[in-house]
C-alpha cells in the first residue's frame, strides 16, 4: 500500500458521466472488486454497469490505467406481488463481488426482495463446422450428411457476457437493505428490516434465519435493522446496526439463532444535545469492518464513528461530517432529507475514511494526522486531471470568497454512495446519476 492519500492533492483523473437524465438512472450502489480492477455500479432502473481498469501503457508507464465500460446488463426487472398488491422496484440496493477463482467474475446484486448471482465472462472464440447444423444454426437433413467434420474454434471479436447463475428469492417479507459475503466464500447473508438470513451460494431454495427481531405484536416494534456485515476473516462473526444507534456483534458458534448478541456497542446520549430529532439522527445508515478486522466504522446522520471491537462503552473516534446542519434539522425533516442513508468506506490501510454529504460534497478524515477535508464532485468545477480544491462551509457571520454559505447548499445534490480501491488511492463517488473517479495526484 502506498502512502496515505494526500488530501491537499486529490486529482480528478477520470470522469464518467452516464449522461443520465431520468429517475431510473440514479446510481444506487458502487463497489470495487477485491483486486480493484473492476468497479460495478447499480442504478434505480435495475441495471448494473461494470467498469474495467485499462492496462498501463508501455509508452506511458507512469500513467495509471483509466476505467472504461466493460459490461452493462439488466440485473432486475420491476415485479408485482399479487398476494400483497405491492410493486417490487427494480432498484439495485447493493452489489457485492465474490473473490475471483477463475477467468470469470462473479457478483451478487439485490433489489428489495431477490438476490441474484451473476457470472461475467469473456468469449473471443466461436465454434464452427458442426455436423448436425449449418453455420446459421439450422438443423441439417441427416440424408445430406456424408462426411464427419471435426468442429474448430475460430477467433471472433471479444464479447463480454453476463449470465444469472443463481436466483435467491422468496425469503424476505421486508425490504433487503444489505448483503455481505462471508470470508469462507461459501455463504453470504441478506438483511432486511427485521431479519437476517444465511445462504449457501450453491443452494437457492433454502436459507437459515440467524437474526429475527420481529416482535409478536408489531405495535411493540421500536427499532429496525439498518445494515449488517460479516467480519473480514472470522467466518463466525458478524455485526448489525439498528435505527436506535446501536451495533450488535454476534457469534454464530454460540447458537443457531443469534438473537442474543456477544457484544453491544452504543454511545450514551448527551442530555444537553437532546431534541425532537435525536432519535432520527442517531439511526445508523452504514456499518463497515476495517480491513484488519480490529475496528468498526458506523455512519449516522451527522457523524462517522470508529469503534474498537474490544471497547463497547464508547467510540474510539468521532468525526463530524456536517455539524453545520444541526441548526437546519427542522427544514431537513420537512423535506425528508433527514432520512437519507449515507454510506462510509475505509481506504486500503484503514488510515483514512470517506463519506458523503450534500451539495455534492464528500468528506475525508485522516485518522493519523487528524486532518480532514471537504471536496466536491461536480462537472462545473472538475475538469479531467485537474486538482480538486478543498471546500469550506460558512455558518453565519462574514463569508470569505472561497466559502459557501450553509443556506446556499443544494440538498437535492447528495453523495450517498462511495467506494475506495482496496490497494490504491483511487476513489469512486456517485453523485446522483454521474460517476466520478478520482485518484491522488501523480507528481
Amino acid at each position: 500500500m502506498e502512502e496515505d492519500i494526500d488530501t491537499r492533492k486529490i486529482n480528478n483523473s477520470f470522469l464518467r458521466d452516464h449522461n443520465y437524465a431520468t429517475e431510473a438512472d440514479i446510481i444506487s450502489t458502487v463497489e470495487f472488486n477485491s483486486t480493484g480492477e473492476l468497479l460495478a455500479t447499480g442504478d434505480k432502473g435495475g441495471r448494473v454497469v461494470v467498469f474495467q481498469r485499462e492496462q498501463e501503457s508501455k509508452n506511458q508507464p507512469h500513467r495509471r490505467g483509466e476505467y472504461n465500460v466493460y459490461s452493462t446488463f439488466q440485473s432486475h426487472e420491476p415485479e408485482f406481488d399479487y398476494l400483497k398488491s405491492l410493486e417490487i422496484e427494480e432498484k439495485i440496493n447493493k452489489i457485492r463481488w465474490l473473490p475471483q477463482q477463475n477467468a470469470a467474475y462473479f457478483l451478487l446484486s439485490t433489489n428489495d426482495k431477490t438476490v441474484k448471482l451473476w457470472k461475467i465472462s469473456e468469449r473471443d472464440k466461436r465454434p464452427e463446422g458442426y455436423n448436425l447444423k449449418d453455420e446459421d444454426g439450422r438443423i441439417r437433413d441427416p440424408a445430406t450428411i456424408t462426411t464427419l467434420r471435426v468442429p474448430v474454434l475460430r477467433p471472433m471479436d471479444l464479447m463480454v457476457e453476463a449470465t444469472p447463475r443463481r436466483i435467491f428469492s422468496n425469503a424476505h417479507t421486508y425490504h433487503i437493505n444489505s448483503i455481505s459475503v462471508n470470508s469462507d466464500y461459501e455463504t453470504y447473508m441478506s438483511t432486511d428490516d427485521l431479519r437476517i438470513n444465511l445462504w449457501n451460494l450453491e443452494i437457492t431454495n433454502r436459507s437459515f434465519n440467524i437474526v429475527d427481531i420481529k416482535p409478536t405484536n408489531m405495535e411493540e416494534l421500536t427499532e429496525v435493522i439498518t445494515a449488517a456485515e460479516f467480519h473480514p476473516n472470522q467466518c463466525n462473526t458478524f455485526v448489525y446496526s439498528s435505527s436506535k444507534g446501536s451495533i450488535r456483534l454476534c457469534d454464530m458458534r454460540a447458537s443457531a439463532l443469534c438473537d442474543n448478541h456477544s457484544k453491544f456497542f452504543e454511545e450514551p446520549e448527551d442530555p444537553s444535545n437532546r431534541s425532537f430529532f435525536s432519535e432520527i439522527i442517531s439511526s445508523i445508515s452504514d456499518v463497515k469492518f476495517s480491513h484488519s478486522g480490529r475496528y468498526l466504522m458506523t455512519r449516522d446522520y451527522l457523524t462517522v464513528k470508529v469503534w474498537d471491537l474490544n471497547m463497547e462503552s464508547k467510540p474510539l473516534e468521532t468525526y463530524q461530517v456536517h455539524d453545520y446542519l444541526r441548526s437546519k434539522l427542522c427544514s431537513l425533516y420537512e423535506n425528508d432529507c433527514i432520512f437519507d442513508k449515507f454510506e462510509c468506506v475505509w481506504n486500503g490501510s484503514d488510515s483514512v475514511i470517506m463519506t458523503g454529504s450534500y451539495n455534492n460534497f464528500f468528506r475525508m478524515f485522516d485518522r493519523n494526522t487528524k486532518r480532514d477535508v471537504t471536496l466536491e464532485a461536480s462537472r462545473e468545477n472538475s475538469k479531467p486531471r485537474a486538482v480538486l480544491k478543498p471546500r469550506k462551509v460558512c455558518v453565519g457571520g462574514k463569508r470569505r470568497k472561497d466559502e459557501i454559505s450553509v443556506d446556499s447548499l443544494d440538498f437535492s445534490k447528495k453523495i450517498l454512495h462511495t467506494a475506495w480501491h482496496p490497494y490504491e488511492n483511487i476513489i469512486a463517488v456517485a453523485a446522483t446519476n454521474n460517476l466520478y473517479i478520482f485518484q491522488d495526484k501523480v507528481n
